[in-house]
């Protein structure tokens, strides 16, 4: 039996299928990384401020106490904004590394399919040609032992 073109585009959609599914998990990968630095950035921002704070504490400058202050909010505003993208993306990219695993397990079953067809199709023509070595040697001594039975002709 021998594998069907079918099968083998089964095969290369879904090769392709699963490297689809990957380029999209990597995207969402990179998606989450630049949210968690955006949020490393904002504990920067909002250490930077308590610093300024504790600067102004020192030296009595209100400004810089302000400004220290106004710091310390904006980060938490933006770890607040973040906190919920972070959550979402990482969601996400769990609902893609499950398509991504299916899609992978598809394609392993397909190419399994395949490598078993070929493997009884060569055990098929290895018994083939098997049988035809045999064939030719049995009519071989067949013929041979023909000619000594016939009488001769003159």
């Amino acid at each position: 039996m021998a594998i069907s073109r079918a099968m083998r585009r089964l095969l290369r959609v879904l090769v392709l299928e699963e490297e689809q599914c990957q380029t999209a998990l990597e995207s969402a990968l990179g998606e989450l990384r630049r949210l968690e630095q955006a949020l490393q950035a904002a504990a920067d921002r909002d250490r930077g401020g308590r610093r300024l704070i504790t600067a102004s504490a020192g030296s009595g400058e209100w400004t810089d106490r302000l400004s220290g202050l106004e710091e310390t909010r904006a980060a938490h505003r933006r770890k607040m904004l973040l906190a919920p993208r972070i959550d979402d993306a990482q969601q996400e990219i769990d609902g893609l590394r499950r398509a991504y695993l299916a899609k992978r397990v598809e394609r392993r079953q397909a190419e399994t399919l395949i490598q078993e067809a070929e493997a009884r199709d060569a055990i098929e023509a290895d018994r083939r040609s098997q049988q035809a070595l045999d064939d030719w040697y049995l009519n071989r001594l067949h013929r041979a032992a023909s000619k000594t039975d016939r009488p001769p002709h003159s």
